[in-house]
């Protein structure tokens, strides 16, 4: 059954906010997306995605032992990937100079995504969310 074909698909995955996580929750993705039979360009832009808010989320400035939430759902003909911190503080979208080290993940995230947002996370927090289009799906 092709993928945009199936139901509604979602996986959920809690992780220490902790710079380790990034990889885990990467590993993680990588796994999921070779159950839902999803590879080549999307995933691989599905994996930086998610590395690129992991890493906000990590950053963000929360109290500590707080933990990230990560989902992903394969619905309708895309893959929404979205991050959950008990920060309060938005992510800005700015351009990194040349020789600065960080910065750039939104940019690359606005570059891959269909469309990205923040929302509000029930209880504390914020949401950031990114949703890629399956091939085959554009204009759709």
């Amino acid at each position: 059954m092709p993928a945009n074909a199936m139901s509604t698909r979602t996986a959920t995955h809690q992780y220490p906010g902790h710079r380790r996580s990034v990889a885990r929750a990467r590993d993680d993705l990588r796994r999921q997306l070779v159950q839902w039979r999803i590879g080549g360009e999307l995933a691989y832009d599905a994996e930086v995605l998610l590395s690129e808010l992991a890493t906000n989320a990590v950053n963000a400035r929360t109290l500590p032992g707080r933990e990230i939430l990560v989902e992903v759902t394969l619905a309708e003909g895309e893959l929404r990937i979205e991050v959950a911190d008990a920060s309060d503080e938005q992510p800005v979208l700015r351009h990194a100079g040349e020789w600065d080290e960080g910065g750039r993940g939104l940019v690359l995230v606005e570059a891959l995504a269909e469309e990205w947002g923040v929302g509000s996370r029930e209880g504390v927090g914020k949401v950031v969310w990114a949703v890629l289009k399956l091939p085959g799906q554009e204009g759709s």
